[in-house]
């Protein structure tokens, strides 16, 4: 039992003495993912005025807070996650498992009959510490957010999305790849040294109609 308190406790104390976490409580930011997202767009421009956008896993909310704050206000963003979220101006949230065709169609309904210029995901699996329960739990989620391009985005469109550096990755950058034009892996500053973070950015989505 003592194995766990001690984790529980260097993540409480990690917390505390991170600086992103420090710099995003004084600047208001729901979370310190917030710089991740930042220094992405400022490498790679994802963020454009009047662009509709998809956050999935969104809770709390730091990335879609980022992008309408940054565009100040000249966005719509859904937001999709299992957990509940505060409201946000200019973010339409729906709580669900957007595996679901309900939730789905929710999303379809909530963008308007519009494709999205960006979906992104930040989600990640509750970490067992354990490699191999974790990583598929993970490559899972990312694999789930590369499809859902298929149901909501729009060509030209661009895709960001967390990954953890291990088995599958190889697999799911080259399926990125027959999708998007062009492809990279970043690893911003903010995330952890330590961590196996990285972030898939997928630009250019060319849509491929069935039939």
């Amino acid at each position: 039992m003592s194995g766990p308190r001690r984790s529980s406790g260097s993540w409480r104390e990690r917390q505390e003495r991170d600086p992103y976490v420090k710099k995003a409580r004084e600047a208001g930011w729901r979370s310190r993912a917030v710089y991740k997202l930042e220094q992405i767009d400022q490498k790679e421009k994802l963020l454009r005025p009047d662009m509709l956008a998809v956050d999935l896993g969104a809770a709390p909310g730091s990335w879609s807070q980022y992008l309408v704050e940054k565009l100040r206000g000249r966005a719509r963003v859904v937001a999709v996650d299992l957990l509940p979220m505060d409201g946000l101006p200019g973010v339409e949230f729906i709580q669900g498992d957007f595996r679901e065709d309900a939730v789905l169609d929710r999303l379809r309904d909530a963008m308007g009959g519009e494709r999205a210029d960006l979906v992104m995901s930040d989600m990640a699996p509750n970490i067992s510490g354990l490699k191999a329960v974790d990583q598929p739990r993970s490559m899972y989620l990312a694999e789930l957010a590369l499809d859902v391009c298929s149901e909501v985005l729009k060509t030209g469109g661009d895709f960001v999305c967390k990954l953890f550096q291990g088995q599958g990755v190889d697999e799911l950058i080259a399926a990125a790849r027959a999708q998007f034009e062009r492809v990279k892996v970043i690893k911003p500053a903010a995330s952890r040294a330590g961590s196996p973070e990285v972030y898939l950015v997928a630009k250019s989505y060319q849509l491929k109609h069935s039939g």
